[in-house]
């Protein structure tokens, strides 16, 4: 059993940034990957941001350059850091896991709300 809990959410400004946190805890293995996603109202969940292959990462096209995915293998935390918010960021953000080998994410936080103001 895996436990996820985001924080860090709440409202910002169109341009302003915010820092998501996911903390795990539970059966977390070394052989965890972590990703964000987010969904926004009427929309489909999307991958968001995600640990790759060699410790690089993986982003949307609609966040590169913008947002970053980080960890802190001690505190068995990811963060998303978000700058130049922008309204179309607005969802309800989600950390995730997976196995290494699988595509499937089987344990899911319940999700942190960003809004982004006009």
């Amino acid at each position: 059993q895996v436990q996820l809990v985001e924080s860090g959410g709440g409202l910002v400004q169109a341009g302003g940034s915010l820092r998501l946190s996911c903390a795990a805890s539970g059966r977390t293995l070394s052989t965890s990957v972590m990703g964000w996603f987010r969904q926004a109202p009427g929309k489909e969940r999307e991958f968001v941001a995600g640990f790759s292959r060699g410790g690089g990462s993986d982003y949307a096209d609609s966040v590169k350059g913008r947002f970053t995915i980080s960890r802190d293998n001690a505190k068995n935390t990811v963060y998303l850091q978000m700058n130049n918010l922008k309204p179309e960021d607005t969802a309800v953000y989600s950390c995730a896991r997976r196995r290494l080998g699988r595509t499937e994410y089987d344990y899911w936080g319940q999700g942190t709300q960003v809004t982004v103001s006009s």
